[in-house]
Protein backbone atom coordinates (compact mmCIF):
# COMPACT_ATOMS: atom_id res chain seq x y z
CA UNK A 1 0.00 0.00 0.00
CA UNK A 2 1.44 3.29 -0.83
CA UNK A 3 2.80 5.78 1.79
CA UNK A 4 3.25 9.26 1.99
CA UNK A 5 6.34 8.67 0.58
CA UNK A 6 5.98 6.65 -2.49
CA UNK A 7 6.59 8.37 -5.84
CA UNK A 8 3.42 9.62 -7.61
CA UNK A 9 2.08 6.67 -9.82
CA UNK A 10 1.67 8.05 -13.58
CA UNK A 11 -1.82 7.33 -14.68
CA UNK A 12 -0.53 7.01 -17.92
CA UNK A 13 2.08 4.43 -19.36
CA UNK A 14 3.91 6.81 -20.98
CA UNK A 15 3.90 10.41 -22.10
CA UNK A 16 4.12 10.98 -25.93
CA UNK A 17 6.15 13.12 -27.60
CA UNK A 18 4.75 15.70 -29.73
CA UNK A 19 4.04 14.71 -33.20
CA UNK A 20 2.05 14.66 -36.41
CA UNK A 21 0.68 13.53 -39.85
CA UNK A 22 -0.57 15.16 -42.39
CA UNK A 23 -3.28 13.57 -44.35
CA UNK A 24 -4.15 14.65 -47.65
CA UNK A 25 -6.66 13.07 -50.14
CA UNK A 26 -5.27 12.73 -53.14
CA UNK A 27 -2.32 11.05 -54.55
CA UNK A 28 1.32 12.05 -53.76
CA UNK A 29 1.68 13.25 -57.15
CA UNK A 30 -1.06 15.79 -56.36
CA UNK A 31 0.76 16.58 -53.36
CA UNK A 32 3.83 17.12 -54.65
CA UNK A 33 4.29 20.16 -56.25
CA UNK A 34 2.04 22.00 -53.28
CA UNK A 35 3.81 20.44 -50.55
CA UNK A 36 7.43 23.34 -50.73
CA UNK A 37 5.14 25.94 -49.66
CA UNK A 38 5.02 24.32 -46.01
CA UNK A 39 8.97 25.09 -45.66
CA UNK A 40 9.43 21.92 -44.29
CA UNK A 41 11.63 18.52 -44.66
CA UNK A 42 9.07 15.90 -45.04
CA UNK A 43 8.48 12.77 -46.28
CA UNK A 44 5.22 11.69 -49.01
CA UNK A 45 3.67 8.60 -49.13
CA UNK A 46 0.40 6.86 -50.00
CA UNK A 47 -2.13 6.31 -47.57
CA UNK A 48 -5.07 4.34 -49.42
CA UNK A 49 -6.59 6.16 -51.43
CA UNK A 50 -5.21 9.16 -49.75
CA UNK A 51 -1.45 10.69 -49.26
CA UNK A 52 0.53 11.27 -45.97
CA UNK A 53 3.13 14.04 -45.00
CA UNK A 54 5.22 13.05 -42.45
CA UNK A 55 7.55 16.24 -40.99
CA UNK A 56 11.41 15.10 -40.91
CA UNK A 57 11.48 17.67 -38.11
CA UNK A 58 9.68 19.55 -35.56
CA UNK A 59 9.26 23.10 -35.96
CA UNK A 60 6.86 23.41 -32.99
CA UNK A 61 10.13 22.70 -31.07
CA UNK A 62 12.09 25.34 -32.70
CA UNK A 63 9.98 28.09 -33.01
CA UNK A 64 7.97 27.67 -30.06
CA UNK A 65 4.45 27.70 -32.09
CA UNK A 66 2.47 24.53 -30.42
CA UNK A 67 2.11 21.41 -32.00
CA UNK A 68 -1.58 22.44 -33.34
CA UNK A 69 -1.17 25.69 -34.12
CA UNK A 70 1.71 24.71 -37.08
CA UNK A 71 -0.61 21.67 -38.45
CA UNK A 72 -3.38 23.85 -39.01
CA UNK A 73 -1.45 26.40 -40.44
CA UNK A 74 -0.38 23.45 -42.92
CA UNK A 75 -3.71 21.85 -43.10
CA UNK A 76 -5.19 25.65 -44.56
CA UNK A 77 -2.31 26.76 -47.10
CA UNK A 78 -2.89 23.03 -48.59
CA UNK A 79 -6.26 23.39 -48.90
CA UNK A 80 -6.64 26.72 -49.84
CA UNK A 81 -4.39 26.07 -52.83
CA UNK A 82 -5.94 22.71 -54.12
CA UNK A 83 -9.53 21.17 -54.56
CA UNK A 84 -8.77 18.25 -52.03
CA UNK A 85 -9.32 18.12 -48.18
CA UNK A 86 -6.57 18.23 -45.69
CA UNK A 87 -6.58 16.52 -42.41
CA UNK A 88 -3.83 17.06 -39.27
CA UNK A 89 -3.34 14.74 -36.96
CA UNK A 90 -1.38 16.35 -34.22
CA UNK A 91 -0.06 15.28 -30.51
CA UNK A 92 1.45 16.07 -26.96
CA UNK A 93 2.17 15.56 -24.05
CA UNK A 94 -1.17 17.81 -22.35
CA UNK A 95 -3.56 17.24 -25.61
CA UNK A 96 -4.36 15.34 -28.80
CA UNK A 97 -6.58 16.20 -32.11
CA UNK A 98 -7.55 16.85 -35.29
CA UNK A 99 -8.28 19.90 -37.81
CA UNK A 100 -9.95 19.25 -41.34
CA UNK A 101 -9.39 22.13 -43.81
CA UNK A 102 -11.31 22.18 -47.16
CA UNK A 103 -10.95 25.30 -49.26
CA UNK A 104 -12.09 28.36 -47.60
CA UNK A 105 -14.11 27.46 -45.67
CA UNK A 106 -13.71 27.07 -41.82
CA UNK A 107 -11.23 24.58 -40.56
CA UNK A 108 -13.40 21.97 -38.53
CA UNK A 109 -11.92 19.73 -35.76
CA UNK A 110 -11.49 17.90 -32.24
CA UNK A 111 -9.21 18.09 -29.28
CA UNK A 112 -9.00 15.53 -26.22
CA UNK A 113 -7.03 15.32 -23.55
CA UNK A 114 -4.38 13.59 -22.45
CA UNK A 115 -6.00 10.86 -20.43
CA UNK A 116 -8.99 10.81 -23.58
CA UNK A 117 -11.54 13.21 -21.80
CA UNK A 118 -13.69 14.94 -24.97
CA UNK A 119 -12.64 18.66 -25.00
CA UNK A 120 -13.96 19.74 -28.44
CA UNK A 121 -17.97 20.22 -29.86
CA UNK A 122 -19.49 17.18 -30.99
CA UNK A 123 -20.92 18.97 -33.82
CA UNK A 124 -17.10 19.79 -35.53
CA UNK A 125 -17.18 16.26 -35.75
CA UNK A 126 -19.71 15.67 -37.50
CA UNK A 127 -19.19 18.75 -39.55
CA UNK A 128 -15.95 16.65 -40.52
CA UNK A 129 -17.67 13.27 -41.31
CA UNK A 130 -20.00 15.73 -43.75
CA UNK A 131 -17.13 17.55 -45.29
CA UNK A 132 -15.32 14.11 -46.07
CA UNK A 133 -19.09 12.17 -47.26
CA UNK A 134 -19.16 9.12 -44.29
CA UNK A 135 -22.11 7.58 -43.89
CA UNK A 136 -24.59 9.66 -41.98
CA UNK A 137 -25.74 6.68 -39.52
CA UNK A 138 -23.03 4.23 -38.98
CA UNK A 139 -20.17 6.10 -39.20
CA UNK A 140 -21.23 9.41 -37.48
CA UNK A 141 -22.57 6.99 -34.26
CA UNK A 142 -18.83 5.78 -34.31
CA UNK A 143 -17.18 9.28 -34.20
CA UNK A 144 -19.82 10.48 -31.53
CA UNK A 145 -18.62 7.48 -29.28
CA UNK A 146 -15.32 9.56 -29.43
CA UNK A 147 -16.85 12.34 -27.92
CA UNK A 148 -17.65 10.46 -24.35
CA UNK A 149 -15.83 9.73 -21.71
CA UNK A 150 -14.13 6.22 -21.87
CA UNK A 151 -12.00 4.75 -19.18
CA UNK A 152 -8.83 3.80 -20.67
CA UNK A 153 -8.49 5.32 -23.73
CA UNK A 154 -5.96 8.29 -23.64
CA UNK A 155 -5.53 11.14 -26.57
CA UNK A 156 -3.98 9.22 -28.82
CA UNK A 157 -6.50 6.17 -28.86
CA UNK A 158 -9.08 8.41 -29.44
CA UNK A 159 -6.87 9.69 -32.63
CA UNK A 160 -6.73 5.73 -33.34
CA UNK A 161 -10.24 5.52 -33.56
CA UNK A 162 -10.85 8.27 -35.42
CA UNK A 163 -8.47 6.75 -37.94
CA UNK A 164 -10.55 3.15 -37.93
CA UNK A 165 -13.44 5.23 -39.02
CA UNK A 166 -11.48 6.69 -41.96
CA UNK A 167 -10.60 3.70 -43.22
CA UNK A 168 -13.98 3.54 -44.87
CA UNK A 169 -13.27 6.62 -46.37
CA UNK A 170 -10.19 5.33 -48.24
CA UNK A 171 -7.42 6.08 -45.30
CA UNK A 172 -5.00 2.71 -44.99
CA UNK A 173 -1.69 4.27 -43.45
CA UNK A 174 1.13 1.95 -43.55
CA UNK A 175 2.31 0.24 -40.11
CA UNK A 176 3.59 2.20 -37.91
CA UNK A 177 2.07 5.88 -38.88
CA UNK A 178 0.34 5.54 -36.16
CA UNK A 179 -0.45 8.91 -34.21
CA UNK A 180 1.15 8.60 -30.64
CA UNK A 181 4.02 7.33 -32.23
CA UNK A 182 7.54 8.62 -31.88
CA UNK A 183 8.72 10.73 -34.49
CA UNK A 184 11.91 8.27 -35.62
CA UNK A 185 9.31 5.85 -35.43
CA UNK A 186 6.93 7.65 -37.84
CA UNK A 187 9.88 8.50 -39.96
CA UNK A 188 11.32 4.97 -40.15
CA UNK A 189 7.67 3.82 -41.33
CA UNK A 190 7.15 6.68 -43.64
CA UNK A 191 10.27 5.85 -45.10
CA UNK A 192 10.13 2.19 -45.40
CA UNK A 193 8.44 1.94 -48.75
CA UNK A 194 9.81 2.08 -52.61
CA UNK A 195 6.97 4.74 -53.52
CA UNK A 196 7.88 7.68 -50.80
CA UNK A 197 9.11 11.01 -51.99
CA UNK A 198 11.20 13.30 -50.21
CA UNK A 199 9.70 17.16 -49.60
CA UNK A 200 12.83 19.34 -49.23
CA UNK A 201 13.32 22.68 -47.49
CA UNK A 202 15.00 24.18 -50.11
CA UNK A 203 13.65 28.09 -49.72
CA UNK A 204 11.74 27.57 -52.74
CA UNK A 205 13.52 24.95 -54.84
CA UNK A 206 10.63 22.35 -55.05
CA UNK A 207 10.53 18.91 -54.42
CA UNK A 208 13.86 16.25 -54.89
CA UNK A 209 13.40 14.06 -57.67
CA UNK A 210 10.07 15.76 -58.70
CA UNK A 211 10.95 16.61 -63.00
CA UNK A 212 12.19 19.38 -64.94
CA UNK A 213 11.56 22.66 -63.64
CA UNK A 214 10.67 22.20 -59.74
CA UNK A 215 11.33 25.98 -58.89
CA UNK A 216 8.87 27.17 -61.73
CA UNK A 217 5.89 24.45 -60.59
CA UNK A 218 6.15 25.86 -57.00
CA UNK A 219 6.15 29.78 -58.02
CA UNK A 220 2.89 28.74 -59.93
CA UNK A 221 1.15 26.94 -57.31
CA UNK A 222 2.61 30.05 -54.55
CA UNK A 223 0.06 32.26 -57.07
CA UNK A 224 -2.17 29.91 -57.30
CA UNK A 225 -2.44 30.14 -53.24
CA UNK A 226 -1.62 33.26 -52.80
CA UNK A 227 -4.47 35.16 -55.32
CA UNK A 228 -7.47 33.53 -53.62
CA UNK A 229 -5.75 33.87 -50.29
CA UNK A 230 -5.33 37.33 -50.36
CA UNK A 231 -9.15 37.85 -52.27
CA UNK A 232 -10.63 35.84 -49.48
CA UNK A 233 -8.38 37.97 -46.59
CA UNK A 234 -9.82 41.27 -48.27
CA UNK A 235 -13.04 39.90 -48.27
CA UNK A 236 -13.78 38.90 -44.84
CA UNK A 237 -10.89 41.80 -43.45
CA UNK A 238 -8.63 39.82 -42.28
CA UNK A 239 -5.20 41.24 -42.26
CA UNK A 240 -3.47 38.30 -41.83
CA UNK A 241 -4.69 36.24 -44.51
CA UNK A 242 -4.46 38.74 -46.63
CA UNK A 243 -0.80 39.75 -46.20
CA UNK A 244 -0.06 36.05 -46.49
CA UNK A 245 -1.91 35.56 -49.45
CA UNK A 246 0.33 38.90 -50.67
CA UNK A 247 3.74 37.31 -49.50
CA UNK A 248 3.18 34.15 -51.61
CA UNK A 249 1.73 36.16 -54.36
CA UNK A 250 4.91 38.40 -54.56
CA UNK A 251 7.64 35.71 -54.09
CA UNK A 252 5.40 33.51 -56.92
CA UNK A 253 5.93 36.76 -59.12
CA UNK A 254 9.27 37.35 -58.42
CA UNK A 255 10.52 33.72 -59.44
CA UNK A 256 8.73 33.59 -62.41
CA UNK A 257 10.43 37.26 -63.29
CA UNK A 258 13.68 36.17 -62.31
CA UNK A 259 13.07 32.85 -64.79
CA UNK A 260 12.07 34.85 -67.14
CA UNK A 261 14.92 37.28 -67.22
CA UNK A 262 17.48 34.05 -65.93
CA UNK A 263 16.43 30.95 -67.45
CA UNK A 264 17.78 27.57 -65.95
CA UNK A 265 19.65 25.43 -67.77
Amino acid sequence: MPTDESPPVSRFAHTPVPGALLLCRTDPGSVAPLAPLLRERMLLTPAGEWSVLVPEGAPWLRGGEPVDRVLTGWATTLAVGSGWPVLALWWDADRAGCTLASGFRRPVGYVWLADGTPAGEDEELRALAARLGLDPVADVEALDRLTVPEPGADACARLRGLMEVLTRAGVHLRDGLAPGEPPGRLREAAGAGADVRHVEDTGGDGVAGGGTAPAHRLAVAELAVGVPVAAWGVRRRSAGWAVAGAVLTVHGVLELSYETMFPRD
